[in-house]
Parts: structure tokens; C-alpha cells; sequence
């Protein structure tokens, strides 16, 4: 019997799976009760391009400790693909992690897209 979190890394492998096929930088996403993160990590999985949290001290003090909620995720959305364009990215493949396209996750890809990243 595999606990929740197992479940999720046994998704995110296998959804890893598909996207190390489509040879394009990755947008992986991680969620925990206070902050997300989400990293630019080349197609080869070796070097990460970019990357932004609500752990970083400037968005802190912009967030005032509500790191955890939908409107910091649209924050980082936005964070992230401005980086992107910067290193010179403009396509990526989408990798959730294994958590469901909903809530946070779902806010900060919609961000990221409005922002003029392409997945």
C-alpha cells in the first residue's frame, strides 16, 4: 500500500516520463502548506535555467507571510516566465509533480501563460 506521497512521486515519474520525450525545458511546480516553487530545468535535466519561490526574502515582505494561497502562486506564475524570457526560453513542458492541475498549481500555470510562457 502506497501513502499519498508515494502516489504523487509514482505520478510524477511517469509523467516525466512523457515529457523528457518532447526534448523542451521542463516547469516543474513544488507545493508544500506555505510556499510553492517552481524551477526552469533544461531538456536534459541537468542545469536549472530559472527559478522562483515565495521563500525568496523580496516576495516575502511583498506577501506578508501568506506564501501558501492561489494569489502567491499567480505571483510566482508570473515570476518564473519573466526569468524564462531572460534565459532566452519561451516553450516548456508543464511537469505538475503529480499534484492535480487545481488550486495553486492551476494558478500559477494559468499566470505563467498570461505572462507569454507557451506549454
Amino acid at each position: 500500500m502506497l501513502n499519498k506521497k508515494q502516489q504523487r512521486l509514482r505520478r510524477a515519474r511517469q509523467t516525466r516520463v512523457r515529457i523528457a520525450l518532447q526534448v523542451k525545458p521542463r516547469l516543474t511546480v513544488y507545493r508544500s502548506n506555505l510556499h510553492i516553487y517552481a524551477q526552469l530545468i533544461s531538456d536534459d535535466g541537468a542545469k536549472v535555467l530559472a527559478a522562483a519561490s515565495t521563500a525568496e526574502k523580496d516576495l516575502r515582505e511583498q506577501l506578508k507571510g501568506k506564501g501558501g494561497n492561489t494569489a502567491a502562486a499567480q505571483l510566482i506564475g508570473k515570476r518564473i516566465a519573466e526569468k524564462a524570457k531572460a534565459a532566452g526560453v519561451e516553450t516548456v513542458a508543464f511537469d505538475r509533480a503529480g499534484y492535480a492541475y487545481h488550486g495553486r498549481v492551476k494558478a500559477l500555470a494559468d499566470a505563467a501563460r498570461e505572462a507569454g510562457l507557451k506549454f
